[in-house]
């Protein structure tokens, strides 16, 4: 099975869909697919629900996707980096999700894994917990959340070799393995292609099996949120 796609756009030709539900690994703009998430603008698909850490940055990352009005919900832990979030939040026209970090992390990982929900302390006694179940072991609550599995996982890879075994780069990995796992499709964003028997297994951060189609953009922007410089 040939995984390799000669673009983000042909990776997404035919399998993106009004509707659906993505999930898009990083945290804030590091380790963002960013080739796919541009793509995925060029579509024009609508109505979709965003699984994200985060939701870019006004004009980058999902915040594209912002701009031209294809999200309708985000399921997300921080977005305090995107003014047009804000006002379509503000103003009821986006609907939110808001998770706690580590539970959303659990959350992709557990639908990864086929377990449908979890129960954990964070959140108990707070807003987080309200209209969901709660339980008491040794004497303390818990909530009970359920776990997440996405139509179509967009994921950002440092290398790959062609069966879509992957290798993430320092900070990147991030969001990105349990992303990986929870995507009914998986297409990730490399930029390096190896040959197989190339990559070390002991290096492998996630297995080809969770990887359906993989396209290479060896030069990405990874731009910063906000950089900050020493004055001279």
């Amino acid at each position: 099975m040939n995984k390799l796609y000669p673009d983000a756009a042909s990776a997404l030709a035919g399998v993106v869909h009004d509707g659906q539900t993505i999930a898009v690994g990083g945290f804030g703009l590091c380790g963002i697919p960013e080739a796919l998430i541009a793509a995925l603008r060029e579509t024009g698909v609508k109505h979709l629900t965003a699984i994200s850490n985060n939701a870019g940055v006004d004009g980058f990352g999902l915040g594209q996707l912002l701009a031209t009005r294809q999200i309708k919900k985000m399921i997300s832990s921080y977005v305090g980096e995107n003014k047009e979030f804000e006002r379509q939040y503000l103003a009821g026209e986006l609907e939110l999700d808001f998770t706690p970090q580590g539970t959303l992390a659990e959350k992709l990982r557990a639908g990864g894994a086929g377990i449908p929900a979890f129960f954990t302390r964070t959140g108990a006694g707070t807003i987080v917990a309200e209209g969901k179940e709660v339980r008491v072991f040794d004497g303390e609550q818990y909530v009970m959340e359920y776990s997440l599995v996405a139509d179509i996982s967009l994921v950002k890879a440092w290398k790959a070799d062609p069966v879509g075994n992957l290798v993430y780069r320092k900070t990147a990995r991030n969001f990105n393995p349990n992303v990986a796992m929870a995507g009914k499709l998986t297409i990730v964003e490399v930029e390096e292609m190896v040959g197989l028997g190339d990559l070390d297994p002991d290096m492998v951060h996630t297995p080809g099996i969770f990887v359906h189609r993989i396209v290479v953009n060896a030069n990405p922007e990874k731009r910063i949120e906000q950089r900050t410089v020493r004055a001279q």
